[in-house]
């Protein structure tokens, strides 16, 4: 009880302390306004150099007069002289501040900033007496002032909570963070130059539609009033990308935002970025062929090196990706051989002795299936083409003309995760509705995931679609395998977040 107490009266005492230093802050900001220097009221500041430039350009910039701008992260007042620390944009630079040097009025000032508050700092890049590169100020503007006291101060930037509902105070205090976000957006250019130099086109298609298919998932719903209609958030780019194939564009690809109304985990946020591409007069194998080489080239271009860790593994991008059918791999992790389980009944059966659960829906594709997801994936830790899936599962691929319940798809699973998704494209519109046929049953049945019948994508693929290969990727998958993030909330700018309210 006693030590219950002197907890709670650290914690008042911690508010106390806080609530007095956002005080100060703000009587400091009055004092300034009243003064005639709000730093508000100044619109621009012309930056000539970052830290990182002038550090790696010590010898050619040495003597010059340089302006940096960004916020305070240290601070050391020493009578006439001080030093301060500044971030930016890419690093992080010293600056000596005298009062000889700035005059008497602004060293005044410049002693009363903390840590926190944005400046602007003009003066001749030297190297101290120990060596460090900095900046010898001749003069400092105040930007900026914090109203706010950085994290580190009391409990340190380590809540995984704050950091992901505060991320813009995350990136200044985790230098790694804002790596990992540097590095994103690397990843996505260098995606694109490759397609681009493939000779794919990149294009755009709605977010809001009547229908929402080209993945098993739930969308979000909303009502759109002008027309008195009730449209969904897109789960997939798919169908819509088919109609420009059938349009004659023979290479296209969109990177986009979808919306799926699912859990939270690792893996998944409601709202995740989804690259999908189309090429038209090839198949699933070219997809391959493509999805090796894409992955080749973004981690070299982006990484350096095609090996990469991730957690306890070493990933090797470099070697030719293993490429397994899923009874293959099923049989090669359980000795199972499901070209030998004749019948739903038979595969049933051995999922009861494995204790697989299924539903009575269920078919023996969708058991084949359910025996991977339970045995096989966490095995797969290098890059690995699992293909040839189920018919009962793949509503949208070419069946294999000479196993038809088996379609030409794979996906490429590393460090146990599925990366993409590739398919032979169904481009029989007769096959197409009987497909979409089964899916309606599925989806009266209870299964919230399926599919619905989409007459204008059908009428398209009556108009003629060529034989066409089509692949999706999870970019927020692909940006986790090269910053080494376990979790997908990592890579994400502004996460997914429960309500505080709630």
């Amino acid at each position: 009880m006693a030590e219950q107490q002197n907890n709670q009266q650290k914690g008042n005492q911690k508010e106390q302390d806080v609530n007095q230093l956002l005080k100060i802050k703000r009587e400091k900001l009055a004092a300034l306004q009243e003064a005639g220097k709000d730093p508000f009221q100044i619109t621009k500041y012309d930056v000539t150099a970052h830290s990182r430039d002038i550090k790696e350009n010590f010898e050619q910039m040495e003597g010059q007069t340089v302006s940096v701008a960004g916020r305070i992260m240290q601070k050391r007042v020493m009578g006439k002289a001080s030093f301060c620390n500044v971030q930016d944009l890419k690093g992080n630079i010293q600056s000596y501040v005298a009062r000889d040097s700035i005059g008497e009025e602004a060293y005044a000032d410049f002693k009363k900033y903390d840590v926190g508050d944005i400046v602007g700092i003009t003066g001749e890049v030297f190297k101290t007496k120990t060596e460090e590169i900095s900046i010898h100020a001749s003069e400092v503007t105040l930007l900026s002032k914090s109203l706010q006291i950085l994290p580190e101060k009391y409990h340190g930037l380590t809540n995984t909570d704050i950091r992901y509902r505060q991320r813009y105070t995350d990136l200044i205090m985790n230098e790694e963070v804002k790596e990992t976000f540097v590095k994103r957006s690397k990843i996505i250019s260098a995606i694109r130059r490759y397609l681009d130099d493939q000779g794919f086109m990149e294009v755009e298609t709605p977010m809001l539609v009547s229908n929402a298919g080209g993945a098993a998932a739930r969308p979000f719903e909303t009502h759109f009033n002008a027309l008195d209609e009730d449209v969904k958030l897109r789960i997939s780019l798919e169908l819509y990308l088919k109609r420009l194939i059938v349009g004659g564009l023979e290479r296209v690809y969109e990177i986009g935002r979808v919306f799926r109304n699912e859990g939270l985990d690792t893996r998944h946020n409601p709202e995740f970025t989804l690259m999908e591409l189309y090429q038209a007069y090839t198949d699933y194998n070219g997809m391959m062929d493509l999805t090796e080489n894409m992955f080749r080239y973004v981690a070299q271009e982006v990484c350096g090196t095609t090996s990469v860790p991730y957690g306890e593994h070493m990933i090797d991008l470099g070697k030719p990706f293993e490429r397994l059918t899923m009874i293959e791999a099923v049989k090669k992790y359980t000795g199972i051989d499901f070209d030998q389980v004749p019948d739903t009944a038979a595969a049933k059966k051995l999922a009861d002795e494995k204790e697989v659960h299924y539903e009575n829906r269920h078919t023996k594709g969708d058991i084949l299936n359910l025996f991977f997801e339970e045995f096989v994936e966490e095995h797969l830790v290098q890059p690995t083409f699992v293909m040839d899936h189920p018919v009962e599962i793949s509503p949208l691929t070419k069946r294999k003309p000479d196993k038809p319940d088996y379609v030409e798809r794979f996906e490429l699973f590393i460090t146990g995760r599925e990366m993409c998704n590739a398919y032979s494209e169904l481009n029989d519109p007769i096959d197409q509705r009987e497909r979409f046929k089964a899916q309606e049953e599925l989806f009266a049945q209870g299964d919230e995931e399926a599919n619905h019948t989409d007459e204008d994508f059908l009428n398209a693929l009556e108009i003629g679609m060529p034989p066409t290969g089509g692949i999706g990727y999870g970019i927020d998958r692909l940006v986790m395998l090269l910053t080494n993030s376990p979790a997908i909330r990592d890579v994400l700018l502004f996460p997914t977040m429960k309500s505080l309210d709630k």
